[in-house]
């Protein structure tokens, strides 16, 4: 059996973070979200991997052509829709085949029960199901499916993954996956709904913090790294290789820290953090809950919680994130979200630096003493004095 993988988006919800890389490539439990999909794909025996590329082509290959499994790549040269997406890899398949976004997560459990099922859709109980494709069913199939719909008809969303034959491309009239599932439907076709076992999208980037919650307890503890003898680690920790923490650190699990990290000393690491390579946490600083990109530096004195931090930020001592709950416009929708901050790659923040459920742009400097609130826009480049 093969598998579609489409991963040629941006995740334009996802902004900050989506604008140097896509969404397929976010970072969750220290990993591109694209690997946990073909590590469940690997698990279930399906190798014959097709991944659509897109957006940021360039980088979504480049990590590809890492992996220790061979995948064939595709290319959509305009980010046109998924089922136009979809489209380009018709040449390629030969038979039934699965089709999955690779920015979500699913686990191999969910992927066993529908691979066997001829022309289904893997469906989940959500309680925000105006954000997704909601499946009205009857009798156990899909009668119609309904994209983000103001009145949401019922708390069933469609995750995106499809069992379809190679028929199903004679249905792409538009560009929208949704739409060729209608017209599927309407020509008298049967598609099954069928639960998924376990399956997570980030639709919004505080939505990262609960996936990091789910993912990192899938990585296996190891300490590669060198640690103090008067520092504490409790729980499951992973340490990668040339990280050092130092002594009276305090490190509870379960964490992720990356390869040539510096933590401490008299630093604390609370559980799920997520620790990119090549980080600094300096002294007397507490993180919790976190997604820290690589390269990145927090100064010492500094209290991070419920915050995701893009590659190459700096923050000076003595800087914190105040959890809120903001009502703000994105996407041309008003969303309320609850977490300490969202800080896209390469911003600076001077000391005494405050963020009140804020999210920052990319490469925004922002001078001592700041108090960063939520009701602010800060735009990339941006300079707060």
């Amino acid at each position: 059996m093969q598998a579609v993988i489409l991963a040629a988006g941006e995740g334009r919800r996802l902004r900050p973070l989506t604008r140097s890389r896509p969404k397929a490539l976010i970072p969750v439990g220290n990993r591109p979200v694209v690997d946990y999909v073909i590590d469940a794909l690997l698990a279930c025996g399906i190798r014959e991997i097709i991944v659509v590329v897109g957006y940021r082509k360039e980088q979504v290959i480049r990590h590809l052509n890492t992996l220790d499994e061979q995948v064939e790549v595709v290319v959509q040269e305009k980010q046109l829709g998924t089922a136009h997406a979809l489209l380009q890899a018709k040449d390629l398949v030969k038979g039934r085949f699965l089709v999955l976004p690779g920015d979500n997560f699913i686990n191999s459990a969910s992927i066993a029960r529908i691979r066997d099922v001829k022309n289904a859709v893997l469906v989940k109980e959500h309680p925000y199901p105006s954000n997704f494709g909601v499946v009205v069913t009857k009798r156990g199939f899909v009668t119609r499916i309904v994209e983000k719909p103001a009145l949401a008809p019922s708390f069933t969303i469609s995750t995106g993954i499809f069992s379809l034959e190679p028929d199903f491309f004679s249905f792409i009239r538009e560009n929208d996956l949704t739409d060729a599932v209608g017209a599927f439907i309407e020509s008298g076709k049967k598609l099954r709904a069928v639960p998924a076992d376990d399956w997570q999208d980030a639709v919004y980037p505080w939505d990262l913090l609960q996936m990091n919650q789910k993912l990192i307890p899938s990585a296996p503890p190891e300490k590669a790294g060198e640690v103090s003898g008067t520092s504490v680690i409790q729980g499951q920790v992973r340490i990668g290789k040339g990280s050092r923490v130092g002594p009276a650190t305090c490190i509870f699990g379960p964490v992720v820290i990356g390869p040539g990290c510096e933590i401490g000393p008299h630093a604390c690491i609370m559980p799920f953090s997520s620790i990119g390579a090549r980080v600094r946490i300096e002294p007397f600083t507490v993180v919790e809950n976190t997604i820290l990109m690589d390269d990145c530096e927090v100064g010492s004195h500094s209290r991070i919680k419920d915050t995701v931090i893009g590659e190459g930020v700096h923050l000076e001592d003595h800087v914190s994130t105040v959890i809120t709950a903001p009502l703000m416009e994105i996407q041309g929708e008003q969303i309320k979200g609850r977490f300490g901050a969202i800080l896209g790659e390469k911003v600076r923040a001077g000391p005494f630096t405050t963020f009140e459920g804020a999210i920052v742009g990319n490469s925004v400097r922002i001078g001592g003493g700041s108090r960063i609130r939520s009701t602010t826009a800060y735009e990339d480049g941006g300079l707060v004095v």
